[in-house]
């Protein structure tokens, strides 16, 4: 499921691969019946739907991850940008982050580009344009967003077709949470 979620653009993935030993039983009260309902409703999905919203969170978790590190607040973001516009139900807007997260940290590089790319291809310029303000938002969550958090959505705005235009007035919605001008407010007395 997790390979047909977030898709490979590996060869090695073509290799077989050793299943893991099956999950324990559970008994349809614990926290394992949940998550397989999540999954199966997640395998329901078709295909193209399943790989924009895995695309699409990958994105956000590449946005948070800038920074090399995903913050409480950051992860809460991208559940919530998740759930807007009813694109997802709360516990699956939680799993979907936490695979995103994983991938985000663990995979990265090369990858970043590739499914970014494949967002771009899946959506149109509406979502294209949602996305990356759910990056601003997703950064800012935290108060501040870095000098590395701004030049990764400068990037992902360029793999996304967006103008300069039209992400300058993003960035500009969240003008108060770059670093830079949070630094130059605390060194510069106010007039």
């Amino acid at each position: 499921m997790f390979n047909r979620f977030f898709g490979s653009t590996t060869k090695a993935a073509d290799a077989p691969v050793a299943r893991p030993a099956p999950a324990p039983a559970s008994d349809g009260a614990g926290d394992t019946a949940t998550v397989r309902r999540i999954v199966a409703k997640l395998e329901a999905m078709p295909p193209e739907q399943a790989r924009l919203i895995a695309s699409a969170a990958y994105t956000l978790a590449r946005a948070a991850n800038a920074d090399l590190d995903i913050s409480d607040e950051e992860t809460a973001a991208i559940e919530r940008e998740l759930q807007a516009h009813e694109a997802l139900d709360e516990a699956t807007a939680v799993l979907v982050t936490e695979m995103a997260k994983l991938q985000a940290k663990t995979v990265g590089g090369t990858e970043d580009y590739v499914v970014t790319r494949e967002f771009k291809a899946l959506a149109d310029e509406t979502q294209r344009l949602v996305v990356l303000r759910a990056c601003f938002a997703v950064m800012a969550a935290n108060g501040t967003i870095s000098a590395e958090e701004n030049a990764i959505v400068n990037q992902i705005a360029s793999e996304l077709d967006i103008d300069d235009a039209t992400l300058n007035s993003i960035r500009a919605d969240y003008h108060e949470q770059l670093s830079s001008v949070q630094q130059i407010r605390r060194i510069t007395p106010s007039a």
